[in-house]
């Protein structure tokens, strides 16, 4: 059902394989998606749990006879969360016409190198796991989101440090690229609705741990909270030398971090840091499509842990699904494309999607959470705890 590919030289050689691979990646028994996203490195750890809730969706569907008798596969790729390498990856998926769509990408500076891409090719860009702005473009009727933006996210979190923490000196760091600096613009939009300002900004280069100038630079200002759009790698070495310096403010962190991954590599420095989310709480199995993702989960991997990242994955597996299914059997990619546009508004297990003409995001909810520094998470007023 699955195949890892990991570098150029492997997809190259999937390229020229011809029968292998049947065009747009349909066969009488089989149809295929590509999903090119971060494997390995620093936000190595969002791209495999996506995939794992993708491969848990497929399972489940697979074992139940697949979708008009074809089994779903995946071919995941390595872009090592590097816009170039992405493009790269992204084209030779296109040129082998090997796959019905692309799957899962991780990014926001990845997604701006590829989306054009895949728009041109005319080639399905399904659930993308970021949050920025320009994927929601109506015009885009390749493109299909599953998650709330980044400006949702952000609007969240000073709504809830501004208005009801009464905080009024708020700092941020970001991801010096186009992740960061949209993060960084939906921030100062919701501070600018409320008369304010950042009192400090700090920056870090992507795939790097460079983090502790901008650390010092921050500390000058003294800020209430320390809002941040990054990676969870360089955002856990914030955190750590932040309290090693006995610099102690509020943090909040986008849904893009990765929360399981955040709390595994802050551990006990973790306590207290606010995640925003864009899905479920994974442990709530009183929502119906909560409880079928985990029994999805538990049977397509045995004692794997639930997670807001895999969570997401499965979701933009059953919207793949649902798509497939809408298509009819007599399946190719200008029909998929179509049942795609087409989805609406519609009931996942107790979870409302809305799709429209002139909109291509599914899901617009937004809460927050906080971590307990045992691995467990709880939402915001403690409403919810599970996790640990």
């Amino acid at each position: 059902m699955k195949r890892i590919i990991t570098n150029f030289a492997a997809v190259c050689c999937l390229v020229a394989a011809g029968p292998l691979v049947a065009g747009q990646g349909v066969e009488s028994g089989s149809v295929r998606f590509a999903q090119v996203a971060a494997l390995e490195g620093p936000a190595g750890a969002l791209g495999t749990g996506v995939r794992q809730g993708i491969l848990a969706a497929f399972a489940e569907a697979n074992s139940a006879g697949g979708v008009h008798g074809r089994q779903i596969e995946l071919d995941s790729m390595d872009d090592g969360y590097e816009p170039d390498r992405s493009a790269t990856l992204v084209r030779e998926v296109i040129a082998g016409d090997g796959h019905l769509g692309l799957i899962g990408a991780v990014g926001t500076p990845t997604a701006l190198a590829t989306q054009p891409l895949a728009t041109e090719a005319n080639i399905p860009y399904i659930g993308p796991f970021t949050g920025a702005g320009f994927l929601r473009d109506s015009a885009l009727k390749n493109v299909l989101n599953v998650r709330a933006t980044y400006g949702n996210e952000t609007e969240a979190w000073i709504a809830h440090l501004v208005d009801e923490m009464g905080m009024d000196n708020i700092a941020i760091l970001y991801q010096d690229d186009g992740f960061g600096r949209v993060g960084l613009s939906g921030v100062e939009a919701a501070l600018e609705k409320r008369g304010m300002t950042l009192s400090a900004k700090g920056t870090y280069t992507r795939n790097t741990l460079a983090v502790k100038s901008a650390l010092l630079e921050l500390r000058k200002a003294k800020p209430d909270a320390v809002v941040m759009v990054g990676a969870y790698k360089p955002i856990a070495e914030f955190i750590r030398l932040s309290k090693k310096m006995k610099f102690e403010p509020t943090f909040v962190n986008i849904s893009f971090v990765g929360s399981r991954a955040l709390a595994d590599d802050l551990g006990e420095d973790g306590q207290g840091v606010i995640i925003s989310q864009v899905v479920p709480f994974p442990w709530d199995t009183t929502v119906p499509v909560v409880a079928e993702y985990q029994a999805a989960l538990e049977s397509s991997e045995p004692g794997a842990e639930p997670g807001f990242v895999s969570l997401e994955g499965y979701l933009i597996g059953r919207v793949a699904i649902a798509a497939l299914e809408a298509a009819g059997p007599s399946l190719d990619r200008t029909k998929y494309l179509a049942a795609l546009s087409g989805l609406g508004n519609f009931d996942m297990g107790g979870l409302t999607f809305s799709y429209g003409p002139d909109d291509n995001q599914g899901l617009d909810t937004v809460f927050l959470t906080t971590m307990d520094g045992q691995g467990g998470f709880a939402t915001v007023g403690g409403a919810m705890k599970a996790g640990g």
